[in-house]
């Protein structure tokens, strides 16, 4: 008759297997060439395991995969073209030409976008030129060395400044309630129209949002007089507020907004080759979306996958940009002496002051210079060549009408410039009052006429004074297209002699408002 185990046995019987299985196993890998064969391979393997990078966290992308952050924007569609769509993919150009794979992802909002970076979920991040100090300027984002690497584009109208009846020209926002994303390029806009109009941000009221489209949201209520806004919320808005309308956008204010890629500077080192392709091969996708209007169509296709939108919506988000190619590049970066325009570094630097002014932060920024890595645009020198990837050219003004001397203005800085009695010639020191007070604002407005007019004082005949103001005017604007290559047709000379004095000051009555009188006005207008 059989016996049952007792729960005891069953468990003394299984340490005895146990053991046995392991012992017999110890002898085969320690007392066998096959065991220690088969423990040299556990050991490589383990090795190689503990040097190879972990997955980067929310994507299951290894090492050769470059992870990209984009915002809602039409300044990625050339990214998007050349990588076949946004996900990483053996069709992709950057994988065929370069041999690496690129995963393109949207995340609106910058805080979130930024833990990602510092936590390596993203390689490349998005920001603007003129914000980018505050990513450079605070300790606990700067420590991780972010370092500008190309420059995407600028903006051509996807930003604008929104106002209510009555405001007709920059100067009318003096005292107005203005509703701004802070911080963000919206304050910068904003900032460089008021310096076109003499005023200072501390001249207007600032309703602060988080964020553009909020601040369309508070325009449309009784709370502000104006608001800073994308496109196309400036049309949006403005057909759901009567009377109000679109003072300026970047289509005029063109050269402001400048999108760019940044990374850590650890990380452009060690994948230099990678962002070196990455650079390259986003320079060729532009050439050919330039060349080729054809393209567009299959950049808008993947640019409205992304983004959840129509082919036909992303072509109008593409529409308000100017895509920057490697000419562009070497200008923005300041790596052509010869340019004279906007860089980045003026951008960075104004803005690095400003947000201090503004209490956005609590000091100025490091160097443009130690701030950006120009080693990806210096080796696309060597096969970006050609007109497909030349700078963009100045742009080209018909000779200016008649109606241009009266047109409405859409700011007007006056700028007290000495001229010796009954002179018109510049001195140094009114070069150097231009160069401070006005060319920054001829920079950025490279896309509207400057209409210069000439004022004097009523000492002397008026023709005399008519001709002599036309001609200090005209050698203003002599200088200005001179010194910063300005289109000398989009200069409007006009000589005001008397006619105009300051309000206040209408009989000359005395000395200082004489001084006052003789000045020169700066007005932008609208081509």
């Amino acid at each position: 008759m059989a016996t049952r185990l007792t729960a005891f046995s069953k468990f003394f019987i299984t340490l005895i297997i146990l053991g046995v299985i392991g012992g017999g196993v110890w002898y085969i890998f320690n007392k066998t060439a096959w065991g220690q064969d088969q423990r040299k391979k556990a050991e490589e393997l383990k090795t190689e395991s503990e040097t190879t990078e972990t997955p980067k966290t929310g994507f299951n992308d290894d090492d050769n995969t470059l992870v990209v952050q984009l915002v809602t924007w039409g300044g990625y569609g050339p990214g998007l073209y050349f990588n076949e769509g946004a996900e990483p993919n053996e069709q992709s150009r950057f994988y065929k030409d370069y041999g690496f794979k690129v995963r393109f992802v949207v995340e609106n909002d910058l805080i979130n976008a930024m833990n990602a970076w510092i936590a390596d979920e993203y390689d490349v991040a998005v920001q603007t030129a003129d914000a980018f100090p505050l990513y450079t300027g605070p300790k606990d984002i700067a420590e991780f060395k972010p370092k500008a690497f190309m420059q995407v584009d600028w903006s051509r109208g996807g930003d604008a400044i929104i106002v209510k009846r009555g405001i007709n020209s920059v100067n009318d926002l003096k005292g107005k309630k203005i509703a701004v994303a802070v911080p963000s390029p919206a304050q910068t806009l904003l900032m460089t129209a008021l310096e076109a109009a003499n005023l200072k941000y501390s001249d207007v009221e600032v309703i602060k949002t988080t964020d553009n489209l909020k601040a369309a949201q508070l325009f449309r209520s009784a709370d502000v007089d104006a608001a800073v806004v994308w496109s196309p919320d400036d049309i949006l808005a403005t057909n759901d507020v009567a009377g109000s309308k679109i003072l300026l956008t970047t289509k005029d204010q063109s050269h402001v907004i400048a999108d760019i890629f940044f990374a850590k500077e650890s990380y452009l080192n060690s994948h230099r080759k990678m962002i070196d392709g990455f650079y390259e091969g986003w320079m060729k996708a532009v050439a050919e979306l330039k060349a080729n209007p054809s393209n567009k169509e299959k950049a808008a296709k993947y640019l409205g996958e992304i983004n959840g939108l129509s082919a036909a919506d992303a072509m109008g988000m593409m529409d308000v940009v100017y895509w920057t190619g490697h000419g562009d590049n070497l200008n923005f970066f300041g790596m052509n002496p010869e340019y004279r325009g906007q860089r980045g570094e003026d951008l960075y630097t104004k803005m690095s002051k400003n947000f201090v002014i503004t209490g956005d932060a609590e000091k100025e920024a490091p160097a443009w210079r130690s701030s950006i890595f120009t080693g990806a645009v210096q080796t696309g020198s060597a096969n970006l060549t050609g007109p497909a990837y030349a700078a963009e050219a100045s742009k080209t003004f018909s000779a200016p009408t008649a109606e241009a001397k009266t047109a409405t203005a859409i700011a007007s800085k006056p700028v007290s410039i000495s001229f010796a009695s009954g002179k018109f010639q510049l001195d140094e020191n009114s070069k150097t009052i231009i160069d401070i007070q006005f060319a920054d604002v001829a920079k950025s407005f490279a896309n509207a006429r400057v209409r210069i007019e000439g004022n004097t004082d009523n000492v002397g005949s008026k023709a005399t004074n008519a001709e002599l103001s036309r001609k200090r005017a005209q050698a203003v604007a002599d200088y200005l297209a001179s010194q910063y290559k300005i289109d000398k047709n989009r200069f409007v000379i006009i000589g005001n002699g008397p006619d105009k004095p300051v309000p206040g000051c209408e009989q000359n009555q005395n000395e200082a408002c004489k001084a006052k009188n003789r000045r020169t006005d700066f007005q932008l207008i609208s081509d």
